[in-house]
């Protein structure tokens, strides 16, 4: 089993974006924890909080300065954590 990957973001309100991914799962991600620190300062321009798209490696992206893991997102979309969709690895972690 891979990881879904986002086949559609939008920019919202607030930082929050809007995914889809391409197992059906889609909603909002606030990542107003993440604006205003470091490389995330540049969202302080709303047009470039606006120039948000998937990128070619499937991560999602803005400018060629930013990129946010999409595995990532998909965890916080959900509320799942990896050993949900990878039952595997708490067997795994049990033995290391």
């Amino acid at each position: 089993m891979s990881m879904p990957r986002p086949i559609a973001v939008k920019p919202l309100a607030n930082f929050r974006i809007w995914l889809r991914y391409d197992d059906g799962i889609e909603g909002e991600v606030d990542l107003s924890d993440l604006a205003g620190r470091g490389v995330f300062t540049a969202w302080a321009d709303p047009a470039y909080l606006a120039d948000v798209r998937v990128g070619s490696g499937g991560g999602i992206e803005w400018g060629a300065e930013i990129d946010l893991c999409p595995d990532a997102l998909y965890l916080q979309l959900t509320g799942k954590s990896p050993e949900d969709l990878f039952p595997t690895l708490r067997s795994a972690r049990a033995d290391a």
